[in-house]
């Protein structure tokens, strides 16, 4: 029998800037520390050779150990290079556009940084999970929107679409987030520049939402007493 997965899991965002086959050895080992749901590729400033050639080294190590592979901002080099899904940001191509294009059968995920409103209209038109963030600092990107972890706690309540919070996320002050509602983590430099390395971090997050998911009942039994 599988056990069923964590009802809050690791979504791992990679560096902006990596050499692939470099990357690939970090990658693998958070990989095998446990659980994570999906790798998001998130590249910039790099031109569309570099990003099928770091598909085509990073998506097998990715999809072999059971997690999704999403490429971020390009929904047409996802469905030509066979990615599990596509994330687009409200700068990005719009959610229809990106569906178009990748399909009814693939993930779109989309960034509603801290706006009930765009996480509403993004889950209406049919996307598989909404972004919010950033939760904390972060040095990863520059962040447009602080976001609060009553507005995770809200989303969790009103709908049964997930949402990945990020945004300077450790596992030392993810727990709120957990507690709140959260589907997914999406964590980059919290596990690539871990000071124990990727595995430990991987280790970390795993303890970190385990202690902190019995306390997420109290949050989930609400809609029933309000």
């Amino acid at each position: 029998m599988t056990a069923e997965p964590p009802a809050c899991r690791l979504y791992l965002i990679t560096p902006p800037h990596l050499d692939a086959a470099a990357f690939s050895l970090p990658l693998t080992a958070a990989l095998a520390a446990g659980d994570v749901a999906a790798v998001q590729l998130r590249l910039k400033d790099v031109d569309d050779a570099a990003i099928r050639a770091a598909v085509h080294r990073l998506q097998p190590i990715v999809q072999e150990r059971g997690a999704a592979f999403i490429l971020n901002d390009r929904p047409d080099l996802a469905a030509e290079l066979g990615c599990d899904g596509v994330h687009v940001g409200q700068g990005d191509a719009p959610y229809a556009e990106a569906r178009r294009l990748i399909g009814d059968y693939r993930i779109v995920g989309v960034t509603c940084h801290a706006s009930r409103h765009l996480a509403i209209e993004a889950a209406e038109a049919g996307a598989d999970y909404v972004a919010f963030g950033a939760f904390f600092p972060t040095t990863t990107k520059d962040a447009t929107a602080q976001a609060s972890v009553d507005l995770v706690r809200w989303w969790a309540d009103v709908t049964t679409v997930p949402c990945v919070a990020i945004g300077g996320i450790t596992p030392e002050n993810c727990a709120p987030l957990v507690e709140a509602g959260a589907d997914f983590l999406a964590v980059s430099s919290g596990v690539w520049h871990h000071p124990a390395g990727p595995a430990a971090a991987v280790v970390a997050f795993a303890h970190a939402i385990a202690e902190a998911l019995p306390r997420r009942a109290v949050w989930t039994a609400w809609p029933d007493t309000v």
